[in-house]
């Protein structure tokens, strides 16, 4: 089936432990299309996946695992004592990522989609992304929130959790680049199931 109308293109973020998979999940259950970019890049460095031959060519083949995918703790001590490296492992990775994100809206596109929904957790970071979406939806919730979910969910302590929430966006700086905000915080799924429903609403789903 054809559109007769392009999709929406949603940008979906929020930082880690704010619930943003799970909104991404609940809007897929009103109908929209699912572009995960995290999910991409995960496969384009496991076993087989499109990136192996590149990493191991620009790397060498002691930073693919034994069973054929990237060999992540490796390569991440690596990227630790190289800056360059991480710059040179995205452009690998970045346009595979870029060629399937575009294939998958183009698929969702043909499908008749209302709304395409792109998860996409360094959206703020990226700068990029942006100028590439009709609108941007932002899962909101406290510092505080963050670390006790994935503390609970890990088994991460508190700062641990804290090193990675430092590497990303800020939550002022998430906020200030959202047109929709849902405070995922001190609510019941049932709640938080509605409010995606009152979004999904103003999306055509």
């Amino acid at each position: 089936m054809k559109p007769l109308h392009a999709p929406l293109r949603l940008g979906l973020t929020g930082g880690i432990g704010s619930g943003k998979s799970t909104v991404a999940r609940l809007l897929c259950d009103l109908g929209a299309g699912l572009i995960d970019a995290d999910a991409i890049s995960r496969a384009s460095t496991s076993a087989h996946g499109a990136a192996i031959p590149l990493i191991a060519a620009q790397f060498g083949a002691h930073y693919i695992g034994e069973d054929g995918a990237l060999h992540r703790e490796r390569m991440r001590q690596h990227v630790f004592a190289d800056p360059q490296a991480k710059a040179r492992l995205e452009a690998i990775i970045h346009p595979l990522v870029g060629q399937q994100i575009a294939a998958q809206s183009g698929a969702w596109a043909e499908a008749g989609k209302a709304c395409i929904v792109f998860d996409i957790p360094l959206l703020v970071e990226s700068g990029h992304w942006r100028r590439r979406l009709d609108r941007v939806l932002v899962v909101d919730c406290t510092a505080a929130t963050q670390i006790e979910r994935v503390s609970a969910r890990s088994g991460l302590t508190a700062a641990e959790v804290q090193k990675i929430m430092a590497v990303q966006a800020s939550r002022t700086q998430r906020l200030a680049g959202a047109d929709l905000v849902l405070f995922n915080d001190g609510i019941s799924m049932a709640e938080l199931a509605k409010q995606v429903r009152e979004v999904g609403l103003q999306f055509g789903l």
